[in-house]
């Protein structure tokens, strides 16, 4: 088995509910393929970069997977057939991280001073 991480956009209009019965979905399709998803994250509403079918916002979800080939043709397959989906990305992975990903840390760049190399500074 591999592993995957498998992120997808569903339309805006969709409720919050609809999106978590969606993963429930899809998470039974992996186990029925002998996968196992190994965690799950709602990223949130989020605006898009550009407009995709008439759509500016997008519920973000993203899929850590343990699963075989034909678990995961049958899990994009599905998810390519769903139409309250409007994009999606998977991808194959050396290791899941632990934890939280990066999209679900808090991003401290405003609150933390830069550090910049010795002889740089920012001038405004």
């Amino acid at each position: 088995m591999s592993l995957y991480e498998s992120t997808f956009v569903v339309r805006q209009d969709v409720s919050r509910a609809d999106v978590t019965k969606l993963v429930d979905t899809f998470t039974d399709i992996v186990k029925q393929h002998g996968g196992n998803v190994v965690k799950h994250e709602y990223w949130g509403l989020r605006n898009l970069a550009y407009k995709i079918n008439k759509n500016r916002k997008g519920h973000y979800v993203m899929l850590a997977l343990d699963a075989s080939h034909d678990a995961m043709k049958e899990l994009e397959r599905n998810i390519h057939l769903h139409e309250d989906i409007i994009r999606t990305l998977t991808v194959r992975v050396d290791s899941i991280e632990e934890g939280p990903s990066a999209m679900m840390q808090k991003s401290g760049r405003d609150d933390e001073a830069l550090d910049l190399p010795p002889g740089l500074e920012i001038v405004a």
